[in-house]
């Protein structure tokens, strides 16, 4: 099984250029912000620790995060690959999801880190919040503090994937259908 990370800032559009990858390459879009909404809506036993730290825009702690990936790879091991959006999120993470690969005998393929300004992220998530039935994207302090954790915690992690491996930064000003071609184009290396 291939394994993608798409990563990058909230309101960068990783969740959008996901599904259109999700499609063009026939691999499995895992959603770790909808999976832990799912988590919650379903009630589960991780869904009732991970709601409160979500609802505050907040990461969900690593041990958690660990327990719910090994429970994805699991779910999806006769896929043709996974895109993983959204994890991982901190320096732990990185080394938890490259521990849980090794274990299965796997590897990431490749890292596609999307680049936006936080003048442009604000602006998005303003946009986002007009068409949204999410409590949580209606408040500009969770916009905010979203950007604040990816820029504390985050943007660490990505810069731990660099260390490890080579990850293609791209630049995701622009229309969903450049940005797409931008990203296809370094798929292709």
């Amino acid at each position: 099984m291939k394994i993608l990370i798409i990563t990058g800032p909230p309101y960068s559009g990783k969740g959008t250029q996901c599904e259109i990858l999700e499609k063009t390459l026939g691999y499995q879009h895992i959603s770790t912000g909808e999976r832990i909404r799912a988590e919650k809506d379903n009630n589960t036993k991780i869904g009732a620790v991970m709601k409160d730290f979500e609802e505050k825009g907040m990461l969900v702690p690593d041990e958690i995060m660990k327990d719910l990936l090994r429970q994805i790879l699991v779910e999806n091991n006769q896929e043709k690959g996974i895109i993983l959006d959204g994890y991982p999120r901190t320096p732990p993470q990185v080394q938890t999801l490259v521990n849980l690969l090794q274990e299965n005998k796997q590897e990431i393929n490749q890292v596609v880190n999307i680049v936006v300004p936080k003048a442009e992220l604000l602006k998005r998530a303003k946009e986002r919040a007009k068409n949204s039935k999410r409590k949580d994207d209606r408040d500009e302090r969770v916009h905010i503090k979203r950007i604040q954790v990816f820029e504390e915690n985050t943007q660490p992690a990505i810069n731990y994937l660099k260390t490890i491996m080579d990850v293609e930064d791209i630049d995701g000003i622009g229309s969903i259908e450049a940005i797409t071609k931008r990203i296809q184009k370094n798929l292709k290396k």
